[in-house]
């Protein structure tokens, strides 16, 4: 079809132009997928956005559930980030090795140790922060800013009853 100057029409890109071009039709409405696949892109865009090749996209939301429970033990930190506790393990040697993560043995039970944040893990949140308030902005503009609520209603619920 052609327009008034007699160049063929641009079609509108859909989204399924923006997938592999490999065989995924199986997967084309497979939910999960598409998760995995939307979790993936966010955390490279994150990354991206940061820069620092040395800072995870998972440790803002350690950094942040930390400075906001200081003293929380590792069995509650790893229920709060909804990861399992032998990942987070390995997250927290990271922050130890790092400097952002002070831990502390428990007065009354000194098998529980308690998380808070240095104050290089707080200059550090503070810089991460901004650059998760920037990336929630990018996916307000994808998302669309007025079904923010939609979207993260069905994210928690997704999260919590599967």
């Amino acid at each position: 079809m052609y327009g008034d100057g007699g160049a063929p029409e641009e079609r509108e890109k859909t989204v399924e132009d923006e997938l592999p071009a490999i065989g995924t039709s199986g997967l084309a409405n497979v939910i999960g997928y598409h998760l995995r696949l939307a979790q993936e892109a966010s955390f490279t865009a994150y990354a991206r956005r940061v820069g620092d090749t040395h800072i995870w996209p998972g440790w803002y939301s350690l950094l942040r559930i930390i400075h906001d429970n200081p003293g929380i033990n590792q069995t509650e930190l790893s229920l709060a980030a909804g990861r399992d506790k032998s990942t987070l393990t390995t997250s927290l040697r990271e922050l130890g090795k790092a400097e952002l993560v002070e831990k502390e043995r428990d007065s009354k039970d000194r098998r529980n140790i308690r998380l808070s944040l240095s104050a290089k893990g707080e200059e550090q949140l503070a810089k991460l922060e901004a650059h998760a308030l920037a990336h929630d902005r990018e996916i307000d503009r994808i998302v669309g800013s007025d079904r923010r609520a939609m979207f993260l209603d069905i994210l928690k619920r997704l999260a919590t009853q599967l």
